[in-house]
């Protein structure tokens, strides 16, 4: 379980390369571990790969995702780690989809995973020598023939029998942490009954659960998983990829450690929730091995942690929840931690980099706060992102001594610390629009900027001083209105003879344009969502759903300047003053965009109490 209590890397973040997995590597390296592996130049069993020549790749990686879902952030620092160390010691990183559970998958995620990953900047596409390319997108459902073909070995080496044992007697028999299990009683098959089983098992003519074939290893072993764990179960379901070719489709567990051997992997890297199932992993490519159908070296399987942030669940379970109950809308939702979510609300996949960068690996559990992934993301955009204006809370300002139905140009750069990408010009006239809270008709201690009497400037623009205001039937605050001072633009030598304190953004009436701004925020309201706190019930369960955050979208209408009338969706911008925000990749029409916020100028949830 990770720690209760967030970790806060910002003091004390990892050195490029100062991780265990880049140690064991950099040895592998020295001396020389799989240097003589040879490589066909495809995927598939040793006597395919023993005719080809060296392997041109000093080490082989794998993101090896299953068809059904969508990826999510712990999917993002996977991604990056594997392709990134790929790239960093001359290897290649395989995307392979380990697509063995007809019921749960589909196309629709395959799609989505390739368009995921090419968007976090990776492609599993490598020049050769020759100059000609190899596409290293592979899916275990092509190894389907070589895993039946190892599980027929496996029997005629006498390490694999079929069981007819239903589920709950497999179960019964199968043991406790304590307590050893016992042999079931189609354990002694011979080899020919077994091999005509398992055929037959090929062939359909048996129903689901009838049969299920195990390897034969120990039932007394300590590590529970090492107890004849199934391989292969029957399944009549059509698969996406070999449609209705099987009738029998092998175990994840059983499936994982082959695709690795058939793709010349070298480092298998997986989550420390698999460290269980190494025993099994090494066992399975041993006796592969020892039957001369996979090449030495074999794959080493290396488990770290798994991704764990404050305020996200990452459960599939409860993600599906959120999504089929409707509490978000759709998996594409910029609330959800998906990475679908997380590119329409405008998380830049370089902040993903970043972020993977800074967490590092390791093998311990930890919980590592939200705010480190969005400074990531706030430390990417400053540097990417255009300045522009927008004024989320509107109220007008009448300039009254400013000539009616004229106009003149305002000069912004377009990045204040990248002077080469130009200025822009926001036309300035006699009503502009300004935010609601820099006006206040009885200031409060420290306020600067405008109230009756006070002058202030418009950033970019003029000092203005402030004459009056109008309420409107409600009493409500409607107009304010204000004195310019001509010789006071910004740019022109008079301009730093008004000396104030106040700096308002500002956008003209008449040259702005209207759009929706959806103003998003956590999805949760506490740290660690579903988690016991302070006052619940003794002995009682908390449900994750009652802290979500009631706050976490809002939808205004804004005023923008009039470069925002014409962007492309994705596009992100620095709205002055209000944060990071960019134009919603399904919803912005060609002069209509529609803007999500992505992130606040500065983090303001590390202060709030814990409820």
């Amino acid at each position: 379980m990770p720690s209760q209590t967030p970790h806060n890397f910002a003091d004390s973040l990892p050195l490029a390369g100062s991780n265990f997995i880049r140690n064991l590597i950099e040895a592998d390296l020295a001396t020389g571990k799989y240097a003589e592996r040879r490589w066909s130049g495809r995927p598939g069993p040793a006597d395919q790969q023993l005719i080809g020549g060296v392997d041109p790749a000093r080490i082989r990686t794998r993101f090896p995702p299953e068809p059904n879902g969508y990826l999510h952030f712990g999917h993002a620092k996977s991604i990056c780690l594997n392709f990134g160390l790929a790239q960093d010691y001359g290897g290649r990183c395989h995307l392979r989809f380990d697509d063995t559970n007809p019921e749960k998958e589909e196309q629709e995620y395959v799609d989505s995973i390739i368009d995921s990953v090419r968007w976090l900047g990776f492609s599993w596409e490598a020049e050769n020598a020759g100059g000609g390319g190899e596409d290293h997108l592979y899916f275990a459902s092509d190894y389907f023939e070589w895993m039946v073909r190892f599980a027929e070995y496996l029997i005629s080496s006498g390490h694999a029998y079929v069981d007819s044992q239903s589920a709950e007697e497999m179960r019964a028999r199968r043991g406790t942490l304590t307590e050893p299990g016992s042999d079931s009683p189609f354990r002694g098959r011979s080899v020919a009954e077994n091999l005509d089983l398992f055929r037959r098992m090929q062939n359909g003519e048996f129903p689901d659960g009838a049969h299920v074939l195990r390897a034969k290893i120990d039932m007394a072993a300590a590590n529970i998983n090492l107890r004849d764990p199934a391989i292969y179960r029957i399944r009549h379901a059509s698969h996406h990829n070999t449609g209705d070719r099987w009738c029998v489709y092998p175990m994840y567990t059983y499936a994982h450690p082959i695709e690795d051997a058939l793709e010349n992997i070298t480092h298998s890297i997986c989550t420390l929730e698999f460290a269980d199932q190494r025993p099994f992993y090494d066992w399975l490519l041993e006796r592969l091995a020892e039957g001369g159908l996979l090449q030495r070296p074999l794959p080493q399987q290396i488990e770290f942690s798994r991704l764990n942030l404050t305020y996200i669940v990452l459960s599939k379970r409860k993600l599906i929840q959120l999504v089929e109950e409707r509490h978000v809308d759709g998996w594409d939702d910029p609330r959800l931690p998906t990475l679908v979510g997380a590119r329409r609300r405008g998380y830049p996949a370089a902040g993903f980099r970043l972020f993977a960068e800074r967490v590092g690996v390791s093998r311990s559990d930890s919980l590592i706060e939200y705010s480190l992934l969005e400074d990531c993301m706030r430390e990417t955009l400053n540097e990417c992102a255009e300045r522009r204006i927008a004024i989320l809370d509107p109220l007008k300002l009448v300039i009254d001594n400013y000539p009616a139905g004229e106009s003149e140009d305002c000069l912004a750069p377009n990045h204040p610390l990248k002077p080469e990408l130009g200025k822009r010009a926001l036309p300035f006239g006699r009503e502009l629009w300004i935010e609601r809270e820099d006006f206040m008709k009885q200031p409060s201690k420290g306020y600067h900027r405008l109230y009756p009497g006070n002058a202030v400037r418009l950033r970019y623009g003029y000092v203005v001083k402030c004459t009056g205001f109008e309420r409107d039937a409600s009493g409500a605050i409607s107009a304010v209105h204000a004195e310019y001072f001509p010789d006071s633009k910004s740019g022109t030598p008079g301009a730093d003879a008004h000396k104030v304190k106040g700096n308002l953004h500002w956008l003209s009436v008449a040259g702005a344009c209207r759009a929706e701004v959806r103003l998003y925020d956590r999805l949760f309201a506490v740290p660690s969502p579903g988690a016991h706190r302070s006052g619940d019930p003794v002995g009682s369960e908390r449900d994750f759903r009652d802290d979500l955050n009631p706050a976490s979208r809002r939808v205004i209408t804004a005023w923008l300047e009039p470069a925002l009338r014409q962007v492309d969706a994705e596009q992100s911008f620095q709205f002055e003053r209000h944060g990071y925000f960019v134009a919603d990749r399904v919803d912005s029409r060609p002069g209509a965009p529609v803007f999500n916020r992505t992130v606040t100028l500065r983090d303001s949830w590390s202060a709030k109490p814990t409820p």
